[in-house]
C-alpha cells in the first residue's frame, strides 16, 4: 500500500474512531499524562521552555493512547483491571517524582525509585517533609483518580474495540512520537542542543522539562539496558597535550607510566580502545610548589552532611571559621548537588569522577579496582586507614564501598558503638574513635558525618534539640536555627580533635581536610536568604560553599581565587601529600595546580574562570571584561560531557584495573 494512502487510512480511521465515541473514553489518558506532566513542571521548575511543553504533550500523547488501546483489546473486566491499573501506577510515579524532587532537587531514577528506595524510607522524617511541601501539587495530581472513581463507568472500554478504532489509536500513537521524534532532531539550536539530551546524554532534570517524566524515565530503562554512548554535542575539539604556560620552575606532571601506545596496539574491544586513546590524549596537571608539603603526615577528611559556608558563625561555630580561614582559603568552592544526593557526594569528593546517572556509583564501585582510594592509596606507606560513618554502616553500601577504598570501615551496627538517636552524633563519633587511631601514627582516619542532616525542626532532630539553648538569642527562623544548631555539633567534633591532636602533639602533623557533601538543601530557598542575609543567586550560588584544607604546620593561609569544586578535593589532597596518582584519570583537577578551573554540575552546567553557561536556559554568560564567543561555551560544554561521559565508562569497565598494576 503507498504511503501517502496508507496516512490517509489511517487519518480516516482515527476521525472515525472519534466520531463513533466522543466521549473521553480514549482521549483520558492522554489527557491525564500531559495534565499530571504540566502539574510536575509547575511543582519542581520556576519555568518551562514553551518547545518543552510541546515535546511533553507529543509525548503524552502518544504514551496515552498507548495506554488506551491496551486498556481496549479485552473483556470488560480486563480492560477495567488494566485502565485501574495504569491510572494507579502513573498517579503514584508522578507523586513520587515531586516528593523525591522537594527532598532532593532532582528527580528519582528508575534504580533509585524501585531499588535504591532506602533513600525515601529510611529518612522518614526527610519524605514527610517532601510529603508537606508538595501537598498542593500531590492533591492536583491524585484529581485523575477522583474524576475516575466518580465517572470511571463512563471511561472504561466495554469490551474489545472495533479493529478501526484499535488501529486509529495505535496510528495516533505512533503518529505523535514520530513527530516529536522528527522535531527534536531537527532542533539544533542553542549551545547543548535538545537533540543532544534525548539522544545521547541522560541528565534527569533536563530531560523532564524538556520531554516529562514518562519519556525521562523510558530513556533511563534505555540506558540501564543498552548502556549510553555519549558523544560530546557534536562540536569536533581536540584535547591539547599541555594548555598550561610553562612555569618558571618545572616541578613535572601529576602522571604514572602507562604505556597507552602498547594498550591501543593491543585492545579489540572498541569502548575500551577509545577510553586509551581518549585518555592517552588528555592533559595532566602540573605539580606545583605546594606538591608534597603535607606528605608524611596524618590525614583527618571529614565530608560533612549538609556542611556549607551557611553553617559559619564566629559566636557559635567558630573552629570551624577559623580553620576556613587559616588554611588553603578557596574564594570560589563550588558543591554541586548529584543524582543520590550524600553517596554522589562523597563519591565525587573522594574519587574525584563524576557519578553515573541512574545508579547508585559508590556501590558499583565496589566491584571494582580502586587504587586512588585515599585508603589504598596511603597503606602501603605504613599509614593505618580507618573509616567511620555515625549512621547506619550499610546504608548506601558503604560496608561495601568503603573497604573497596582500601579502609577499615565501621559505622552503626558493625563495631561503632555510638548512641543510637537521629540524628547520631559527631561528636560522640569522635570521643569513641579518635583516642584509639592517635595511637598509631602516622593515620587517617575519613569521617562522613551524619549530625547536620534536615529536617531542621527542634521536635525530630535529635541533635538540633540537644544544641536548641546555643542559638535560641539569634534572630532567626526556626529551621535555620535547628540548621545552625545541627552544625554545632560539627563544630564541637573538630575542636575535641584539635584538642586531643594538640593533647598529644600531633597538631603540626596532622593535616584536616572538610567539606560538605551537598548544600543544605533541607532548607527553603528563603531560609538560605535568611541566613546568607541576602538573596542568593539560585542558579549556582547557592552552591558556593566552603572547602576547609588546614594543617598546624602552616604559618599562614593561603588564598586561592580559581573556580573549583568537590570534584577537586581528591587530587588537591593527593598533590599535597605527595602522593602518586595520573591525573589523566581523574575528571578533578589539583586545584593548586595552573590548569584553568572549571566546575561541573550534574545538569552540564558549568562555571569557569571566564564564565558560566546555564544549561536550562541553555545560555553562556561571560565574566564581566571577558570577551569569548559561543565557540568558547561549545568546546568547555563538550568537554564537559567528555567528563560526564568518560567518568560513567570508567566505572562501566572497571578501567583502572586496566591501566593500572
Amino acid at each position: 500500500m503507498p504511503a501517502t494512502q496508507f496516512r490517509h487510512k489511517g487519518i480516516a480511521r482515527l476521525k472515525e474512531a472519534v466520531r463513533r465515541n466522543l466521549s473521553l473514553l480514549y482521549l483520558f489518558f492522554p489527557i491525564t499524562i500531559f495534565y499530571m506532566e504540566i502539574i510536575v513542571k509547575m511543582a519542581c521548575f520556576d519555568e518551562t521552555p514553551l518547545s518543552g511543553i510541546l515535546y511533553t504533550g507529543l509525548f503524552s500523547v502518544s504514551v496515552g493512547l498507548g495506554c488506551s488501546l491496551l486498556s481496549s483489546l479485552w473483556t470488560p473486566r480486563i480492560n477495567e483491571i488494566l485502565t485501574v491499573a495504569f491510572l494507579t501506577l502513573l498517579t503514584l510515579l508522578f507523586i513520587a517524582q515531586v516528593v523525591y524532587f522537594q527532598v532532593f532537587q532532582t528527580f528519582g531514577t528508575l534504580y533509585s525509585l524501585f531499588v535504591g528506595t532506602d533513600a525515601i524510607t529510611k529518612f522518614w522524617s526527610a519524605t514527610f517533609a517532601g510529603i508537606k511541601a508538595g501537598m498542593l501539587y500531590i492533591a492536583l495530581l491524585l484529581l485523575p483518580i477522583l474524576i475516575f472513581l466518580l465517572v470511571g463507568d463512563r471511561l472504561t472500554p466495554k469490551g474489545r474495540q472495533p479493529k478501526d478504532v484499535l488501529f486509529g489509536l495505535g496510528f495516533g500513537m505512533v503518529v505523535c512520537h514520530l513527530v516529536a521524534f522528527i522535531l527534536i532532531f531537527n532542533n539544533s539550536s542553542g549551545i547543548m542542543p535538545v537533540r543532544y539530551l534525548y539522544r545521547e546524554a541522560f541528565v534527569p532534570n533536563l530531560s523532564v522539562s524538556n520531554f516529562g517524566v514518562v519519556t525521562t524515565l523510558r530513556l533511563d530503562a534505555k540506558y540501564l539496558v543498552f548502556g549510553q554512548a555519549e558523544d560530546g554535542d557534536g562540536t569536533p575539539i581536540s584535547d591539547p597535550k599541555d594548555p598550561e604556560d610553562p612555569p618558571v620552575t618545572n616541578y613535572g606532571y601529576n602522571v604514572t607510566e602507562i604505556d597507552f601506545d602498547a594498550l591501543i596496539a593491543g585492545e579489540t574491544n572498541d569502548t575500551i580502545l577509545d577510553m586509551h586513546e581518549h585518555f592517552s590524549n588528555m592533559a595532566p596537571t602540573r605539580k606545583n610548589e605546594y606538591t608534597g608539603l603535607f606528605k608524611g603526615k596524618n590525614l583527618i577528611w571529614f565530608v560533612g552532611e549538609a556542611f556549607s559556608t551557611l553553617a559559619l558563625d564566629e559566636t557559635i561555630t567558630p573552629t570551624l571559621s577559623r580553620l576556613a580561614k587559616e588554611g588553603f582559603v578557596f574564594n570560589n568552592f563550588y558543591n554541586p548537588v548529584w543524582s543520590v544526593s550524600t553517596s554522589d557526594g562523597e563519591y565525587v569528593t573522594l574519587t574525584g569522577l563524576i557519578p553515573k546517572s541512574g545508579v547508585w556509583s559508590f556501590k558499583r564501585s565496589s566491584e571494582n579496582y580502586m587504587p586512588y582510594g585515599f585508603g589504598n592509596l596511603l597503606s602501603p606507606l605504613g599509614y593505618t586507614c580507618k573509616a567511620y560513618h555515625n549512621h547506619y554502616y550499610s546504608y548506601y553500601d558503604r560496608h561495601l564501598s568503603h573497604p573497596n577504598l582500601g579502609y577499615d570501615y565501621k559505622g552503626l551496627g558493625n563495631g561503632l558503638k555510638i548512641t543510637e538517636t537521629w540524628p547520631e552524633s559527631d561528636l560522640e563519633m569522635l570521643q569513641v574513635t579518635l583516642p584509639g587511631d592517635l595511637g598509631s601514627a602516622p593515620f587517617h582516619t575519613y569521617y562522613m558525618t551524619v549530625s547536620g542532616h534536615l529536617n531542621y525542626t527542634f521536635y525530630g532532630n535529635y541533635i538540633a534539640k540537644k544544641h536548641k539553648a546555643k542559638v535560641d538569642h539569634l534572630p532567626y527562623s526556626e529551621p535555620v536555627q535547628a540548621y545552625l544548631a545541627c552544625n554545632i555539633d560539627l563544630e564541637m567534633a573538630v575542636s575535641y580533635l584539635i584538642e586531643q591532636l594538640t593533647a598529644a602533639d600531633e597538631l603540626e602533623n596532622t593535616v584536616i581536610v572538610l567539606s560538605g557533601d551537598h548544600y543544605p538543601y533541607g532548607l527553603t530557598d528563603e531560609e538560605m536568604d535568611e541566613l546568607a542575609g541576602y538573596v542568593l543567586e539560585k542558579k549556582f550560588e547557592k552552591f558556593k560553599s566552603t572547602l576547609i584544607i588546614w594543617s598546624g604546620s602552616m604559618e599562614e593561609p593561603v588564598e586561592v581565587d580559581k573556580v573549583c569544586s568537590s570534584l577537586d578535593v581528591m587530587p588537591t589532597v593527593a598533590n599535597l601529600m605527595g602522593l602518586t596518582y595520573d591525573s589523566r584519570l581523574l575528571v578533578g583537577q589539583d586545584i593548586l595546580s595552573q590548569s584553568p578551573g572549571l566546575v561541573e554540575f550534574n545538569d552540564r552546567s558549568w562555571i569557569s574562570d571566564l564564565g558560566r553557561y546555564d544549561a536550562a536556559e541553555n545560555t553562556f554568560t561571560p565574566n564581566p571584561g571577558v570577551n569569548v564567543g559561543d565557540q568558547y561555551a561549545r568546546n568547555t560544554l563538550r568537554r564537559v560531557n567528555k567528563a560526564f561521559e568518560y567518568s560513567a565508562k570508567i566505572l562501566e569497565c572497571d578501567y583502572f584495573r586496566k591501566v593500572i598494576q
